[in-house]
C-alpha cells in the first residue's frame, strides 16, 4: 500500500486523516461557541486573542511534526529502521527542551502578548485567565506533533488520526465539563486542552514505543540519538520549518491584530468565519499529509513514476474537495454562523463578511497541497523561501489594504496570501524531480 500512488489508494489513506482533522477545528468551533453564547463578546474577545498568540507558539514548533514525517517516511523507504527510532528520542528531547524554555519565558511571552495587543481591562483580564493555564499544556500538544508525524511518516494514518480524535474529543469534552458544570468560562476551555492534552501525551507515547518494538529493538544508544551529523541535518531541516511556520503562524497573528486595530467586535467575528476557514483547511490537508508519507518514500526509494502520479492524483482530489467544500459552505455558512454566537452585532459582522469562506477554500486547496509536497521530499529551504515571499506580500498588501477597506482590505489580502504561497511553491516544484531523475 505504502508504494501505490491511486487516486483510490490515496483515498484510503487520507479518509481517516480527513476525520482527524474535522475533529482539530471543531475544538475550536465549540470552545468559540461556549464562549460566544456567554452574556457578552468579551469572553470570546479574550479567548480568540489568547487562542491565536498559543497557536503562533504551538505551530512554530510544527516541524516536531513535519519534519518528522519526511525523515521517517524517506529512512522507511530505505529500510532504516533503526533510524526511526533514533529520531523519534531525538525528537522528544527537542520536545522537552521547548516546553522547559516557555515555562521559563512563560511571564516575558504573556506581557509581550500585552503590548502587541490593546485590550480593554476586562479582555486582559480574561486573556491573562486563559494564557496562564494553556501554557503548561505545551509539553502534551507538542508531543502530539511528535506522535502524529511518525505514524504518517510511516503511512500508519489510522494510527495519527486516531491520535488526534483523541486529543480533540477529550479536550471537547473536558471544555463542556469545566465550562458548564463548574462555571470556569475562560479557564475552563484553557483546562480543558491542558488536561486532554497531557493524558493523550502520556497514552500515545506508551503506544508508540510498543509499537515500535513490534519492527525493531528499542535501544537507546547516546551516541547514535545525538550523532553531530544527525543533529546538524535534523536542525538545518527543522530550522527552516520553523522559520516557515512562525511566519505562517505569524499571518493569521498579524489577521487578528489589524482586526482588533478595527474594533474588538471585527476580531470576535472574524474568529468565526477563521474557524469556518480552518475547518476546510484541516479537511484539505488530509490529502497533503497522506501525499507527504509517499513522496518521502518514493524519494527514499529512487521512484520517479510513483512521485510524479502521487502528485497528479493528490491535486485532482484536492481541487475537487476544495470545490465541494465551497459549495457546503455557500449553502449553510448561515447555519454555521448562527451556531456559534448568539450576539446579534457579532453576528451581523459575520454574516457580512462570511462569502469569504466560500472563496478561500477554492484557492488555497492548492498552497496546501504543494505543503505536503515539499514536506515529504524534506525540501524544507524551498518551503522557507516561499513563505518568506508570500508572507511579505501579505502584510504589504493588508497593511495599505485595511488602511483603505477596512475589514474587507483585510479579507482580500488574506485571499492575496494564500494565492502567493501555491505560485511561489509550483515555481520551486522542478527541484523535487531533479533529486532522483
Amino acid at each position: 500500500m505504502r508504494s501505490q500512488s491511486s487516486i483510490k489508494n490515496l483515498l484510503r489513506l487520507s479518509i481517516p486523516i480527513f476525520f482527524a482533522n474535522m475533529a482539530v477545528p471543531l475544538v475550536a468551533i465549540v470552545d468559540t461557541g461556549l464562549m460566544g453564547n456567554l452574556d457578552n463578546a468579551t469572553y470570546l474577545t479574550a479567548t480568540s486573542i489568547a487562542s491565536a498568540l498559543f497557536s503562533m507558539i504551538f505551530w512554530s514548533f510544527g516541524f516536531l511534526r513535519m519534519g518528522t514525517v519526511g525523515m521517517v517516511s524517506q529512512a522507511n523507504g530505505s529500510s532504516q529502521y533503526n533510524e526511526i527510532v533514533n529520531l523519534v528520542f531525538r525528537n522528544l528531547s527537542f520536545v522537552i527542551i521547548i516546553s522547559f524554555c516557555l515555562f521559563l519565558l512563560q511571564h516575558f511571552i504573556f506581557n509581550l502578548g500585552l503590548k502587541i495587543f490593546d485590550l480593554k481591562e476586562n479582555t486582559q483580564e480574561y486573556f491573562k485567565d486563559y494564557f496562564y493555564i494553556r501554557i503548561y499544556s505545551s509539553f502534551g500538544e507538542l508531543t502530539i506533533f511528535l506522535i502524529t508525524g511518525l505514524f504518517i511518516g510511516l503511512q500508519k494514518t489510522k494510527t495519527s488520526s486516531l491520535v488526534v480524535v483523541f486529543f480533540s474529543i477529550t479536550n471537547i469534552i473536558f471544555s463542556l465539563l469545566f465550562v458548564l458544570h463548574f462555571n470556569l468560562d475562560v479557564k475552563g476551555v484553557a483546562l480543558g486542552t491542558l488536561v486532554s492534552s497531557t493524558i493523550t501525551s502520556i497514552i500515545f507515547l506508551i503506544y508508540t514505543f510498543s509499537e515500535l518494538k513490534k519492527f525493531t529493538e528499542i535501544n537507546i544508544n547516546i551516541k547514535q540519538i545525538y550523532n553531530f551529523k544527525k543533529i546538524h541535518n535534523i536542525f538545518n531541516i527543522n530550522f527552516n520549518i520553523f522559520v516557515r511556520t512562525i511566519l505562517l503562524t505569524f499571518s493569521f497573528l498579524f489577521f487578528t491584530y489589524l482586526g482588533n486595530k478595527i474594533s474588538e467586535d471585527v476580531v470576535a467575528a472574524n474568529t468565526i468565519l477563521i474557524n469556518l476557514i480552518f475547518l476546510s483547511a484541516f479537511i484539505l490537508d488530509a490529502y497533503a499529509i497522506s501525499t507527504e508519507g509517499i513522496v518521502g518514500y518514493s524519494i527514499g526509494s529512487k521512484n520517479i513514476t510513483l512521485l510524479k502520479s502521487i502528485i497528479k492524483n493528490s491535486f485532482i482530489l484536492s481541487t475537487v474537495t476544495g470545490f465541494l467544500i465551497a459549495l457546503l459552505y455557500l449553502c449553510f455558512k448561515n447555519q454555521f454562523i448562527n451556531l456559534m454566537t448568539d450576539i446579534q452585532s457579532i453576528k451581523t459582522l459575520s454574516l457580512s463578511y462570511s462569502y469569504w469562506v466560500v472563496i478561500i477554500p477554492l484557492i488555497s486547496s492548492f498552497c496546501y497541497q504543494f505543503d505536503g509536497i515539499f514536506v515529504g521530499a524534506s525540501q524544507t529551504r524551498e518551503l522557507r523561501n516561499a513563505m518568506i515571499i508570500s508572507v511579505s506580500i501579505y502584510i504589504i498588501s493588508a497593511i495599505n489594504l485595511t488602511s483603505i477597506f477596512g475589514n474587507l482590505g483585510l479579507w482580500i489580502s488574506f485571499g492575496i496570501f494564500f494565492i502567493a504561497r501555491g505560485l511561489t511553491l509550483f515555481l520551486y516544484l522542478d527541484r523535487i524531480y531533479k533529486r532522483i531523475q
